[in-house]
């Protein structure tokens, strides 16, 4: 039997309110969370919580988060300097379901001052829901965790 991993969640003083809705919803799908901070409004660095989560994921504590900012911007900049790390800024759900088809991303990242609390629910629910295709998109993923991709010509 494999052991259930929670879902992470990071987010700054910006993005702290669509966290908490963010969690609750993960909660009533009944999937297990774990809220790595920020706790409150006061103003805190994005970076922090940021890399909390990405290395979590870069070796293997947990196989998914989710990071919130104001833009999501500093977020995803922060999460993919990381290994192994997928991190895919997600504003609709056209991008939600890309980012896991062709990209696997394994975490997504939300804008807490660009989405509304429905959206942001149902972004998740299209990250979540949408399998990884495999195939050529594998090789792209494979010269990603090789550090390189063919140069253009």
């Amino acid at each position: 039997m494999t052991e259930k991993k929670a879902i992470l969640l990071g987010s700054d003083h910006a993005a702290v309110d669509l966290k908490a809705i963010v969690m609750a919803h993960l909660k009533s799908r009944g999937l297990d969370t774990e809220d790595m901070g920020t706790h409150g409004r006061d103003s805190v660095d994005y970076t922090h919580y940021g890399i909390q989560v990405a290395r979590a994921v870069s070796e293997g504590r947990a196989e998914r988060g989710i990071l919130l900012c104001g833009s999501g911007l500093g977020m995803s900049m922060v999460a993919n300097r990381f290994p192994g790390v997928r991190a895919a800024l997600c504003n609709d759900l056209f991008a939600a379901g890309m980012c896991r088809r062709h990209n696997d991303a394994n975490i997504l990242v939300l804008g807490g001052r660009v989405l509304g609390d429905v959206l942001a629910c149902a972004i998740v629910d299209a990250w979540l829901d949408t399998p990884f295709e495999g195939g050529r998109h594998q090789v792209r993923l494979d010269q990603f965790n090789q550090g390189f991709c063919e140069p253009f010509k």
